[in-house]
């Protein structure tokens, strides 16, 4: 009696293969994706307007009585950041948090020549009315 040709390995073990590789597909997108994520928002953290910005508020009498101290810079940074040569312009708000409550820093600015200008750098605590300006 003739035997029956061994199975290869994909038709014995495809029902566990299949769905590993599809879940270690999702995960290497997904990873790519929040890499991507992450690294523009640490470039907009790290850049000098968003350093000042975050140094202004931490030395702010006025931000520092109504948060209270320390303040904490929050994670989600939006708006957007270009800067060429010895040029740019920066437009962006970060989320700050004390012990009494949480604000958000608005910064504008344009770079000439190598040093920026801020034309709005003022925070808003949430639930107050009133701005804060943090520029000199």
């Amino acid at each position: 009696m003739p035997h029956a040709p061994p199975q290869s390995w994909w038709s014995r073990n495809w029902k566990w293969c299949a769905p590993v590789l599809g879940i270690s597909g999702v995960a290497l997108i997904a990873g790519f994706f929040a890499m991507i994520f992450f690294a523009v928002f640490g470039l907009i953290k790290s850049s000098e307007p968003a350093k000042e910005a975050m140094a202004k508020a931490m030395t702010s009498p006025q931000l520092r009585a109504e948060l209270g101290t320390p303040i904490e810079e929050g994670f989600m940074v939006s708006g957007n950041i270009s800067t060429s040569n010895s040029s740019g312009s920066a437009s962006f708000d970060i989320p700050v948090s004390g012990p009494k409550g949480t604000a958000n820093i608005h910064v504008e600015a344009k770079k000439s020549s190598g040093v920026w200008n801020y034309s709005t750098l003022e925070a808003t605590v949430n639930g107050k009315p009133d701005k804060i300006d943090l520029r000199p």
